[in-house]
């Protein structure tokens, strides 16, 4: 069983019987949801305590490399390269990280349909992040990758000493697939940018709050805030494909400060039950941080 890491804190921490009985409930709901495999990772900043289930394993990123991605797009804005409301022309090709050949994004695939509509058209680079994070549009997200760069990327999240997040690719680049090339996350990665983002750390507090904005108005909600209590917010950003399911947020809740958690699964191509299982998991974490005795809110 993988062992608690404690961080030093200034507030009461759940206790250690606490954090192992969480360890076991999951091995439990592993098992019990037929999952291949299930990581976990959670930063409390109310006390400075983080929990670590397989958190360093890697996964195929899905959509939560979008995060990663606005991380980049900020990065231009607060080095002065892009302005939020600068345009971009709306268009639908893309070369393969393999070998350049064209590529497209399938409208049928993509969750938005706004973008593919403003195709020829412009917009903006603030409406193009939003599209991208509460709608998980694959056109959005490859416009803005093609903009910024993938080099780019990958220095913002080097320049904020960010490992666990390794980004090679647009998304809908099947070639690259094909050669096995392709977006990765750990747990542990997500948590560290989504904690950055949180504590206002990511560039500026400005630009940190407008990410959270935007992550705030996720549309998905089947995952972490399915089991939550009502006034609980959460701004996080989901993934999902084939034989993945991801869910990485910032969890507020009344009373206390915000807890970031990252659940990444994996399961055979038929299975179900894989939103439930993640919103599960989001309500055992929950029940830890605020049960009597378990953080100093309880």
């Amino acid at each position: 069983m993988p062992s608690p890491v404690l961080g030093h804190s200034v507030a009461p921490q759940p206790h250690i019987e606490a954090l192992d009985a969480l360890h076991l409930r999951l091995d439990a709901l592993e098992r019990k949801s037929g999952a291949r495999s299930l990581a976990v990772a959670v930063y409390d900043t109310e006390t400075q305590t983080s929990f670590r289930r397989h958190a360093d394993r890697w996964f195929h990123a899905a959509s939560t490399i979008k995060v990663a991605i606005l991380l980049g797009v900020y990065a231009s804005i607060h080095h002065g390269w892009l302005l939020p409301h600068s345009r971009l022309h709306v268009r639908n090709r893309f070369l393969s990280a393999v070998d350049g050949q064209p590529f497209r994004v399938l409208a049928d695939r993509d969750a938005n349909s706004a973008v593919h509509d403003a195709i020829g058209k412009m917009l903006r680079i603030s409406d193009l992040a939003l599209h991208m994070i509460t709608t998980s549009s694959n056109l959005a997200t490859n416009l803005l990758l093609d903009l910024v760069g993938l080099d780019t990327v990958q220095r913002s999240l080097d320049e904020l000493n960010v490992d666990g997040i390794d980004i090679r690719r647009g998304v809908e680049d099947e070639r690259a697939f094909q050669y096995g090339i392709n977006n990765r996350v750990t747990a542990d990665g997500l948590v560290q940018l989504l904690r950055l983002i949180a504590e206002e750390r990511a560039f500026s507090p400005e630009l940190s709050r407008d990410m959270l904005t935007i992550l705030h108005a996720q549309e998905f909600r089947s995952g972490i805030p399915a089991r939550l209590p009502r006034a609980v917010r959460v701004a996080h950003k989901t993934g999902e494909i084939s034989t993945i399911a991801h869910d990485a947020g910032v969890v507020y809740t009344p009373g206390r400060k915000p807890y970031v958690i990252a659940v990444l699964t994996e399961w055979s191509p038929e299975s179900t039950g894989r939103s439930a299982t993640i919103a599960e998991v989001s309500h055992a974490v929950y029940e830890l941080l605020h049960a009597p005795g378990g953080s100093p809110r309880g």
